[in-house]
């Protein structure tokens, strides 16, 4: 982590807007519950975590940002919001899947798990040098693990005894972007395991007249 960072990280992929502002002073976070209306709440948010902080955005040294799996617009929400600000304010944009930032803090073996609803999940394993691949989970299936080992479980209550989290996700994005913010990384982008919920219009195309 990098100490002397002032970094905000922010994360709209659930239920809510979450945000965490990173000083050498410390780590502020703050969670607002919300099911819909995260692209009108996000920036005003933010900008009153900076002034409570006596900062603005020129103070930043760099944005992390949730990129899921999760719900479909709100993570294009908090996406297109870190890139827009990356530019202006010429400093990096960190993406942090929420599969991560759920281990961020854990040692040993453990099964990162987000529940996708309807009985299907999303989960990725970790431990001190591995890390599996994110996977989309239909009903009856189970996450991958390497053979031999018995991984703890952090999220969604599906597979064994879950354990706690070491914090929250947004405060586990801002200190894993502090991380990576010295060295070059792609811009951020949207983590979709799966296809969205959304059917096909049914009606036929209009018909272009020339």
């Amino acid at each position: 982590m990098n100490a002397t960072a002032t970094v905000l990280a922010f994360d709209t992929s659930g239920p809510q807007c979450a945000a965490a502002l990173m000083t050498p002073s410390g780590i502020t976070t703050r969670i607002d519950a919300m099911s819909k209306g995260q692209a009108e709440h996000l920036m005003p948010m933010l900008d009153e975590m900076l002034r409570d902080a006596g900062l603005d955005w020129s103070g930043l040294g760099a944005i992390g940002v949730g990129i899921g799996p999760g719900n479909f617009t709100g993570i294009r929400i908090a996406v297109a919001a870190a890139r827009g600000l990356a530019l202006a304010l010429n400093i990096p944009a960190i993406g942090v899947s929420s599969l991560e930032a759920q281990v961020e803090g854990l040692t040993g073996p453990v099964i990162s798990v987000l529940d996708a609803r309807s009985g299907r999940f999303y989960a990725q394993f970790f431990d001190a040098t591995t890390r599996g691949t994110p996977e989309f989970l239909e009903p009856g299936q189970a996450p991958a693990c390497p053979a031999g080992i018995r991984p703890a479980y952090v999220g969604a209550a599906a597979f064994g005894e879950v354990i706690a989290a070491a914090m929250p996700p947004a405060t586990a994005m801002a200190i894993i972007a502090s991380r990576r913010m010295q060295t070059p990384q792609p811009r951020p982008a949207p983590l979709y395991l799966r296809p969205a919920d959304a059917a096909p219009p049914r009606d036929a195309p209009p018909v272009v007249v020339p």
